[in-house]
Parts: structure tokens; C-alpha cells; sequence
């Protein structure tokens, strides 16, 4: 007996010193991140957290980061990867829809009406992400860590809309790409317009609806310069990627880059998309006033909320396979057309042809 004791705590004292040298194996790093909107929920309650303590604390202080968002930097979201690229910071997180003009392949991850639940929208994210880090390495110099959504991108009007014939005529924005092809398709006028310039859009009536996640139009205040919420997940998933420049990564030990990675997916990437759901529905019930649990975001209100019919389900799935899908195939590179097929087409069962 006493000499399994003494195995036992010879063996229990030898993994705590293999345990001890591992972790000091791990250089760790001081690293500079630049995150998304600073005034939505997935930078507050996500974002900020994760990179100012849980990522440091998870280190034993060995990594550090300092961090901001590209709004509080006055940045646009477009620039956030091409300044990535130039090693000015060396993480940087925005909306993939942003970056469009300079890898249309990009595109690929969210098309809209590809995903109307969260659950088949992270099998597409993720089937897709290998691609996306090949596009990053190439376009951008840069890896990428994560990929992430905000609520469902619905329909917010300041008309009183019925459904989505509704809308033909109508001045739509959107952040750009296929999303705007598809409100192109279904009759609106597409109007590519910043996210933070939409409110004041609305209320002087120079546009008369606008796309964007359910929470987000919340937490932003456009339920109290629109009338109708239409909650057609039309936009999309307006999934962010966060990478970090190639230059950074390869810089840092191996212990450090597989010890940032795991933690990135584990403790960012897999909570945001466990909550994709519960903020949809809360974006909802904080703007209408109805639905269960009620809101807890603070005072909801008071937008008429227009249910989806069949019809405009498969009138949207016509649109995107006859329309959305080859118009994009049409301008992106035929490798990467290929890569989707193999990925994302297999998965939701469509091809994309040029």
C-alpha cells in the first residue's frame, strides 16, 4: 500500500512539473487587436471580453493584447484588412460583406436566403473557413482565426410593407455584395450606405429600408425610425472574420500559436455561435414588444412584425439560384468557384456556375 502511494505521488509531482514546463514552453505575445462595431453586442459582450481578459487570463498573463474596434480608430470596415495587410495591428476583425470589393470570393461564406438558421449557417461558415484562409493568405498576408455572426439580417421599413413583392421599388440598404444583388433581384433599389449613417437615412426618408441583424437595428435604435420589421433573413448572416497578419503568426512559437487558436475557437468562436439564436429572437422581441423570452436588452419596441410566408421563402430560394448565385460566380475567380461547390454547395445542395 505505502509503495502505491508513493507511485501515485511520484507519478501526480512528475505531471505537475510536465504540466509546469509545458506552459513554459509557451513564449506567449503582446498583440494589438482591432475588433468590430463597438456600440453592438457581439463586440461588447464577446469581443472585448475575450481578447482584454479571457484570452490573457486564460495565458497565465503570457499573452497580452491591447484592444479597439475600427470605429473608435475611424477607420472604415473595408480598410480594416487592407491595414491588417500592412502590419499597422496585428489582429483585425470586421464584416466579411465589407471586404467584397477586394476578394469577391469572400462573398461565398454569406449569401443570403443560403442560411435561414443559425445551425446550417455555422455548417456553411465552417465548411467554408479553409477556403477563406487560403483567399486571407493571399489577398490580405493573413491567417484566419475565426468566423462569427451577428443575429439574422432582417428587414427594417419605414413603409408599411406585406411581404417581399412589397419592396420592388423601394430604396433598400444594404452593406453590399450579393446582399444587394438579391434586393436588386426581388425589384428595390440597392443603396450601399455605412451602417452608422442608416438611422438619419430613415428618419428623413432618403432611404425607405434598411438591412441589418435583428439585435444590432436594436442596439442601434432603428426600431424608433422604422415602422415594419420583416424578419426574412435577406442579408445574410453578416458573418465577421477575425485574422491575424501572417507576419504576427509566424513570429510566434508554436506552443503560443496553437495555444491562441484553441482558445479562439473554444471560448470566442463556439459561444457567439451558441448565442446566434437566443440574439436573433431577442432582436425581435426587443423590437416588436413580442415574442418569448421577453427583452432583456432593455425597453423594447414597437414594430410591426410581418410574419415570412412559403411563397416568399421560395419566391427568395428562386432569387438565389437564379440570379444571386451566377452573378457572383460570374465575377469571382473560377478556382474559388470550384472550392465553393466542393464546400458549400455539397452542403446546401447547389452549384454555382459561371
Amino acid at each position: 500500500m505505502r509503495l502505491w502511494k508513493s507511485l501515485v505521488a511520484t507519478t501526480a509531482i512528475a505531471a505537475a512539473m510536465g504540466a509546469g514546463a509545458a506552459q513554459a514552453e509557451m513564449k506567449g505575445a503582446s498583440l494589438t487587436y482591432v475588433g468590430s462595431w463597438s456600440g453592438l453586442v457581439l463586440y461588447k459582450q464577446f469581443e472585448q471580453p475575450f481578447w482584454s481578459k479571457t484570452l490573457p487570463e486564460a495565458s497565465g498573463g503570457k499573452i497580452k493584447v491591447e484592444v479597439s474596434t475600427f470605429d473608435q480608430m475611424g477607420l472604415k470596415g473595408a480598410e480594416v484588412y487592407r491595414i491588417l495587410a500592412k502590419n499597422v495591428f496585428d489582429i483585425g476583425a470586421t464584416v466579411a460583406d465589407y471586404t467584397v470589393a477586394d476578394a469577391p470570393e469572400v462573398e461565398g461564406l454569406d449569401i443570403p436566403m443560403l442560411a435561414q438558421d443559425p445551425k446550417t449557417a455555422k455548417a456553411v461558415a465552417m465548411a467554408y473557413k479553409p477556403v477563406l484562409d487560403e483567399s486571407f493568405g493571399k489577398r490580405f498576408d493573413a491567417k484566419v482565426l475565426a468566423v462569427v455572426p451577428y443575429p439574422a439580417q432582417m428587414l427594417f421599413c419605414n413603409k408599411d410593407i406585406k411581404g417581399l413583392a412589397d419592396i420592388k421599388g423601394l430604396k433598400v440598404r444594404s452593406s453590399g455584395g450579393s446582399a444587394a444583388e438579391f434586393l436588386a433581384a426581388a425589384g428595390a433599389e440597392a443603396v450601399t450606405m455605412a451602417f452608422s449613417e442608416v438611422p438619419g437615412a430613415l428618419q428623413r426618408g432618403v432611404i425607405d429600408c434598411a438591412v441589418t441583424g435583428s439585435l444590432s437595428g436594436y442596439s442601434s435604435g432603428w426600431h424608433e425610425v422604422s415602422k415594419v420589421l420583416y424578419p426574412m433573413p435577406m442579408g445574410g448572416w453578416d458573418d465577421v472574420v477575425t485574422a491575424i497578419s501572417l507576419k504576427k503568426w509566424k513570429s510566434l512559437d508554436k506552443e503560443t500559436q496553437d495555444f491562441l487558436a484553441k482558445t479562439v475557437a473554444e471560448k470566442f468562436e463556439a459561444p457567439v455561435w451558441a448565442a446566434a439564436e437566443e440574439d436573433t429572437q431577442q432582436g425581435i422581441a426587443c423590437l416588436t414588444g413580442t415574442g418569448e423570452p421577453a427583452c432583456k436588452h432593455g425597453k423594447p419596441g414597437s414594430l410591426k412584425l410581418v410574419p415570412v410566408s412559403d411563397a416568399d421563402v421560395a419566391t427568395a430560394r428562386t432569387l438565389l439560384t437564379e440570379k444571386v448565385l451566377p452573378s457572383w460566380a460570374g465575377r469571382t475567380d473560377a478556382a474559388y468557384v470550384a472550392k465553393w461547390n466542393d464546400t458549400v454547395g455539397k452542403l446546401v445542395g447547389l452549384t454555382a456556375k459561371k
